[in-house]
């Protein structure tokens, strides 16, 4: 697989970048190579756009090396090249001839013409004749192309190819592009703005300029390209006109956090507009909103509340509260991972849709939460949100969808069909964007449950990730070696994910609990936003797997009636999964047979096919070693981790020992301590294990590494 290929390479592609390459490359991949190797970083990972055209490469040149084509042909097929699109009716007045004579003609052969569109039949044809025609040829069919559009009414085309027609700067062609690549970017076509909206900055002078920039970044921004985005925005601070920035500081915001990883910090305070600039304000106030939800996707609360602060500000003075204020608290703080949120309503595809969608995910209702979110899709065309206005339909709000879409998937235990759905979208949408990196997480967590190991997908988006964005890879790693078989350094890369403070999104996705630390203390609140069904069979599986002897029969029994009560086929296996890990560790080899048969056939409806395959090589492994005993000299390792779970360093350090048959004077001169102090541990062990003894220790060891 090509993305396979680049990788290996050191030429990691977003997925949507090379579909879009293999369109404009007609899926040749030694050509999409040469390409590639051509692009740096931020256009290979789709933060910034692809370069138009693309680069005559060799493979290019070769193939169509012994071409020849009569002058009205080539500047017939240089004409579609450079068109906006693809509609063949100017085509045909600015060539004179009929569709017929054309499908007859020579040239006919390179074309596919079809309900009244014109494609070349290899779209590499179009990098060609654009890189073979000189700079006077490319302008004098722009001028006529420019003639055949006004003709035609076509505002929008006229005055694109006037202005790629001049040959020097054309001032008074930049307000009418700028003002088109505004409606461009509204209507959800945001790359053909920011073609618009550059060729307007090359013509445009003084506060044209500014504006053109301005729509440029705008632009850049619904489509994802944030690299191109920040720079240029960047160019509006701090000598653009005043209106400008205020205009285009939400955008820059956005642009920079995707980048850095992090909301910029800066004082809001310090960017306030003049008490009289009601415009002003409403801008101010919207790149309030947007760093607040930006900061809660990122956990931090601290840049949240202060930003929220700012929007009450802004939304009061503008008499917003309602339509922009009340929504945004209350999606800011329910990302943030607070439940008890106001119920408010608002309009448009994430003030309205996606606040509404996530509330139900809330109250445990995921097949409504999907309902809303594919309702709010088709309203998305029409329906203005005041959070994000001209942004409702680009492609950014779609990978926020797309993103959230995937995630209840995975809460309903629909595992096979969310990996489906974000390989879908990642073909056509930078998810690598929303919620601080959720998207990658989903796509690597994904591979690991379906495929055991990260596929070309996941790998692909994780290196397109803008440098600035941080995901934890140390979970990934913890499933990987779980699901294959090697449980000490699942559990020890666990038990360092948690040393580090556990980091994590703010938006709960699958990880290893069973393997996390339990400590002695009470847990605390979680702030991660989650249904509550995934945070019951957490607490499910913490129970068994942290129940002592004396409670276990108790502990069994009310897990296994409470884990019925769970809806995703996912979710009730893993807790099945530690039931029959138990059972087996116990000896019980029936009851795990049962617990395990049930979790293989869960994680097969759900589509975890890796998980599905890591229970069935333990069952294989219980029928091999029923009723053995694994030998002292077995290192143990299993057994260690399993017990890190339960006991401190120190009593592990001399619970193992024990094990392994050293006397109390031995494990005290070997840790350097007293024999009393080892004595004390011992019993501290025994308790927490609920064994009597040396032997009822040793023995326990043997049959928890034996099973995990």
């Amino acid at each position: 697989m090509l993305l396979d290929d680049l990788l290996e390479t050191g030429l990691g592609c977003a997925p949507h970048v090379l579909a879009r390459l293999a369109a404009d490359l007609d899926a040749h991949a030694p050509t999409i190579r040469e390409v590639v190797e051509r692009l740096p970083p931020a256009q290979r990972h789709g933060l910034c756009p692809l370069p138009t055209p693309l680069p005559l490469v060799p493979a290019i040149a070769r193939r169509f090396d012994a071409l020849a084509l009569e002058p009205r042909d080539r500047e017939m097929l240089l004409a579609l090249a450079v068109c906006l699109d693809d509609t063949l009716e100017p085509l045909l007045e600015f060539d004179g001839r009929s569709a017929t004579e054309i499908a007859a003609a020579a040239v006919g052969a390179h074309l596919t013409v079809h309900a009244g569109h014109a494609r070349f039949v290899d779209a590499r044809l179009a990098i060609w004749v654009r890189a073979t025609t000189c700079a006077a040829g490319t302008a004098a069919v722009h001028e006529r192309l420019s003639a055949v559009f006004r003709d035609r009414g076509d505002r929008v085309s006229a005055d694109w190819h006037r202005a790629r027609a001049s040959l020097e700067g054309d001032p008074e062609a930049a307000p009418e592009l700028t003002d088109i690549a505004r409606q461009l970017t509204e209507a959800g076509y945001p790359e053909r703005a920011l073609l618009l909206a550059r060729e307007a900055s090359e013509h445009a002078t003084g506060d044209d300029r500014d504006h053109a920039r301005l729509v440029a970044g705008a632009s850049a921004v619904g489509a994802g390209f944030a690299a191109e985005a920040a720079t240029w925005l960047g160019t509006l601070y701090p000598h653009g006109a005043e209106s400008c920035r205020l205009r285009g500081l939400g955008a820059l915001l956005v642009a920079q956090t995707f980048l850095q990883g992090t909301v910029p910090a800066v004082d809001p305070n310090a960017l306030r507009p003049g008490a009289k600039d009601l415009d002003g304000w409403h801008h101010w106030a919207r790149a309030a909103a947007l760093a607040a939800v930006m900061c809660a996707e990122r956990r931090d609360r601290r840049g949240m509340r202060i930003w929220l602060d700012a929007l009450r500000d802004g939304a009061a003075r503008i008499g917003a509260e309602r339509d922009l204020r009340d929504p945004i608290v209350a999606l800011s703080w329910l990302i943030a991972g607070e439940r008890d949120v106001d119920e408010v309503t608002a309009s448009g595809p994430v003030s309205g849709g996606m606040l509404r969608t996530l509330r139900a995910a809330m109250r445990g209702d995921i097949d409504q939460a999907l309902r809303l979110l594919a309702a709010d899709d088709s309203a998305m065309s029409g329906e203005p949100d005041p959070f994000v206005p001209g942004y409702e339909r680009s492609p950014v709000i779609h990978a926020y969808r797309a993103v959230v879409e995937v995630l209840l998937l995975v809460w309903r235990g629909d595992i096979g069909l969310a990996r489906d759905r974000l390989i879908q979208a990642a073909l056509a949408l930078p998810i690598a964007l929303p919620f601080a990196g959720l998207g990658v997480v989903l796509a690597r967590r994904l591979d690991l449950a379906v495929l055991g190991e990260l596929g070309p997908f996941s790998r692909s988006l994780t290196a397109a990730l803008p440098s600035g964005v941080k995901i934890d890879l140390l979970v990934d790693r913890g499933i990987q070696s779980f699901l294959a078989g090697s449980f000490d350094d699942a559990a020890a890369t666990v038990r360092l994910w948690s040393d580090l403070g556990s980091p994590q999104t703010a938006i709960a996705v699958p990880g290893l609990d069973e393997l996390a630390l339990i400590s002695d203390d009470p847990p605390a609140p979680a702030t991660s936003i989650e249904p509550p069904e995934i945070a019951f069979a957490q607490r499910l599986r913490v129970r068994v797997a942290t129940a002592a002897d004396g409670r276990w029969r108790t502990e069994r029994d009310e897990v296994r009636e409470a884990a019925r009560m769970l809806r995703s086929p996912f979710a009730r296996a893993r807790v099945e999964t530690m039931l029959g890990t138990q059972h087996a560790i116990r000896d019980d080899h029936a009851s795990a047979r049962v617990h395990l048969q049930h979790a293989e056939r869960l994680f097969e409806i759900s589509g975890a096919t890796a998980w599905a395959r890591a229970i069935r090589d333990r069952l294989d492994r219980l029928d091999a070693r029923e009723g053995s005993i694994v030998p002292v000299t077995e290192a143990l390792a299993a057994c260690r981790s399993a017990w890190a779970l339960q006991l401190t360093t120190r009593e592990l350090e001399v619970a193992m020992q024990a094990v392994r048959g050293a006397a109390n004077r031995d494990i005290a001169d070997d840790l350097n301590v007293s024999v009393r102090t080892v004595e004390v541990h011992l019993g501290r062990v025994f308790a927490k294990l609920d064994v009597r003894s040396r032997v009822e220790l040793t023995v326990l060891a043997h049959r928890t590494d034996q099973h995990l």
